[in-house]
């Protein structure tokens, strides 16, 4: 990524895209636009044209309080990769690992070539680039820091429907890296596993998507594959109980260094769409409890919106309950949970076909938590009594640490490291 300054290539004047949207006026932007992309501008209301170069010039900050992504809005593109350190890495080259990463990724967030980069991305602004850390169980006592494991941090257990793959889950180090272009997220990919070489080997990697920023007409709750809006009800960070829910109560002691902090549930879920697509469109909603359109619960009426409280007590006119006794959103709800909650993000994926030709498709779930034990509590419900688990199957599982967010000067997991 070089920096957004005008630039000179063969005797020929080149802007790029950062220097375009600040330079260029309205019409002169969209004439440049249109004569390279066949007119492709979108106009919001009593605001004129604006350049497509908006979603490249989007920027998220990687200091602060909590680590970046948690709070994001969901991205188009998104790598998750996990590594174990090599057998000659402890604490301390953990620790310079760590701080080469987290200066590579607090360079590529703002738009600015890192050490070493190789210009996969060289005329692209940061695009809401993230890069997200975090250690696993073996981790600690890798870097002989076993004592300071939190205690929450624990594997998620094995549950009857589950088809886990171990090669496929866990790991002594995370890296959720995400971003609105694919080439600024394979950068940031590239680069951080260059800068593990010598310390640190890929245990596993998986990509995924979600929708375009701008292909709506509006910003809108994410579809996954089976059609359906995917993170209604998700908490919010207005809500009373926000910090509560998702981040780590800041402590003293041992686990201090997790203050501002979370944990990441990881699951590779894959969806059998093929047995879906045979179901109508109402047995669909059924097994949801929401309608495929608005995302409205169906105890709702037809015109409600998404955001209407789910009514568990409602029932038809025909005497039957609106939102089925096993439907995924009545026995995932906090309520049939003693009081369990999580935001849940996550990406689409699609690898291909199985051997049985069915699509290697659906959703690459994280769960974020102040305590794994939310997970766990949703998970051990879901698993027996709801309808959705004959249309998915879960592939792989991992948990992780994930520390708060570093301050400028310093690196993520700084204070566990050398603290």
């Amino acid at each position: 990524m070089p920096d957004h300054s005008t630039q000179r290539h063969e005797g020929q004047r080149v802007v790029s895209r950062r220097r375009l949207q600040g330079t260029a006026g309205a019409a002169g932007t969209a004439g440049l636009l249109a004569g390279a992309g066949g007119g492709t501008v979108a106009h919001a209301a009593g605001h004129g044209p604006i350049p497509l170069t908006a979603v490249g010039d989007s920027a998220v900050p990687f200091h602060g309080t909590h680590q970046a992504v948690i709070t994001t809005a969901p991205q188009a593109v998104g790598h998750l990769l996990a590594f174990d350190l090599g057998a000659d890495a402890g604490r301390q080259e953990a620790a310079a690992l760590m701080r080469r990463w987290s200066t590579a990724a607090e360079a590529m967030a703002q738009g600015h070539p890192p050490t070493g980069d190789d210009q996969i991305a060289l005329d692209a602004g940061p695009c809401r680039l993230t890069v997200t850390f975090g250690f696993g169980r073996t981790f600690f006592t890798r870097t002989g820091l076993a004592h300071r494991a939190p205690a929450a941090l624990v594997p998620v257990p094995r549950f009857p429907s589950d088809a886990i793959d171990p090669q496929r889950g866990e790991g002594d180090l995370w890296i959720q890296i995400g971003a609105d272009d694919p080439l600024v997220a394979f950068h940031a990919l590239r680069i951080l596993q260059r800068e593990a070489t010598g310390t640190a080997e890929v245990r596993w990697q998986m990509s995924g998507f979600n929708r375009t920023p701008g292909a709506t007409t509006r910003p809108k709750t994410v579809r996954n594959l089976m059609g359906q809006l995917d993170g209604t009800a998700n908490p919010e960070p207005t809500d009373r109980d926000f910090s509560a829910t998702v981040f780590v109560p800041d402590g003293h002691g041992a686990e201090a260094w997790l203050n501002g902090g979370s944990y990441a549930v990881v699951r590779r879920i894959r969806m059998r769409l093929d047995h879906w697509a045979d179901l109508s469109r109402t047995e669909q909603e059924q097994v949801i409890g929401r309608r495929k359109d608005t995302g409205a619960p169906l105890s709702a009426p037809h015109d409600a919106p998404e955001a209407t409280p789910m009514d568990l007590n409602k029932f038809t006119s025909r005497g039957s309950l609106a939102i089925p006794a096993d439907a995924h959103i009545r026995v995932a709800t906090p309520e049939s949970n003693d009081g369990a909650a999580m935001l849940r993000r996550g990406f689409s994926h699609h690898d291909g076909y199985t051997t049985e030709g069915q699509p290697d498709a659906g959703l690459l779930f994280i769960a974020w938590q102040a305590d794994p034990a939310a997970f766990i509590t949703v998970q051990t419900k879901l698993d027996g009594a709801d309808h959705l688990t004959r249309f998915i199957r879960h592939e792989s599982s991992a948990v992780f640490a994930v520390p708060g967010g570093a301050a400028p000067g310093e690196y993520v997991g700084q204070s566990l490291l050398e603290g």
